[in-house]
């Protein structure tokens, strides 16, 4: 099981979008997935469609980790569904720990070594995925370093912008301290452009200094900026099932993205439990 957290320590990249993207992917693959929605906004949550029905929220199984019942507490989404109805496969899992408010108090920057094991004890030892999925807020507070912690690999999410590419060099050195000090075997899979707009002069010139300061940890395809995506994730829509031309090409750009990423996260052996 490869579990990778999205970050960006700049908000409104399209982290989350980035998530939902690879788990339709995943979904459309046939992949086993969990997305863990540790955003205390939760819009990962609600663009998947989700709802409690008497289960509890993830900040609730932070709460008491060593107790806590992953597989009693997350809820299907409901693209799996409507993939089943309109391809007939069956079968396949996309399921969802929600998130909510209640997590943001755990979103601050003084938690302890035993509270960044927190998540980590909650995904002890569950089974039934390939891969785990974990939206994080846009902060290098508590939730996003549960999440490090947790993870074998950290995507990042940046813009084709000055301050985009900024944000992703100051995360890619707060990564080499976090490994540094807590997590010796985490490391990045790779860095996400999106919302890139090809005829923007800008956006190409960023993109090269992103290519050149990155290197190979820059990922393709890029992910161009789509005028309907807000319009998907309002609808709890996964984009391999939205229909027109746009969505199938975004649909085609992730299914090339998940695979990289899934590549790059198996060149490292699977992180032991802690």
């Amino acid at each position: 099981m490869q579990v990778v957290s999205i970050s960006s320590l700049k908000g409104g990249v399209g982290k989350t979008s980035v998530t939902t993207g690879l788990a339709s992917a995943a979904l459309a693959a046939g992949i086993p997935t969990l997305v863990v929605d540790l955003d205390p906004h939760a819009d990962a949550s609600t663009a998947l469609g989700v709802a409690a029905d008497g289960k509890l929220e993830v900040a609730r199984l932070l709460k008491a980790p060593r107790r806590a019942r992953l597989a009693d507490n997350v809820v299907s989404s409901t693209w799996v569904n409507r993939a089943a109805t309109l391809d007939g496969k069956k079968n396949r899992v996309l399921d969802v720990a929600f998130g909510g408010s209640l997590s943001s108090v755990y979103d601050r920057p003084d938690l302890g070594r035993r509270d960044l094991k927190r998540l980590s004890a909650v995904l002890d030892g569950i089974d039934g995925y390939d891969l785990v999925l974990i939206d994080c807020p846009p902060s290098l507070n508590g939730l996003t370093r549960m999440a490090w912690n947790a993870s074998n690999r950290v995507l990042l999410v940046a813009e084709p912008g000055l301050f985009s590419v900024a944000g992703t060099e100051r995360t890619m050195r707060a990564i080499q301290v976090f490994r540094q000090e807590f997590a010796p075997k985490l490391a990045p899979a790779g860095i996400i452009a999106n919302r890139v707009r090809p005829s923007s002069t800008e956006h190409t010139y960023r993109l090269e200094e992103m290519k050149q300061m990155f290197g190979p940890l820059m990922l393709t395809p890029t992910i161009p900026e789509l005028a309907n995506w807000q319009q998907i994730q309002g609808a709890a829509h996964s984009v391999h099932h939205w229909p027109g031309e746009a969505a199938r090409n975004t649909a085609a750009l992730y299914d090339e993205l998940l695979a990289e990423v899934i590549k790059q996260s198996r060149e490292f052996r699977p992180r032991t439990s802690r």
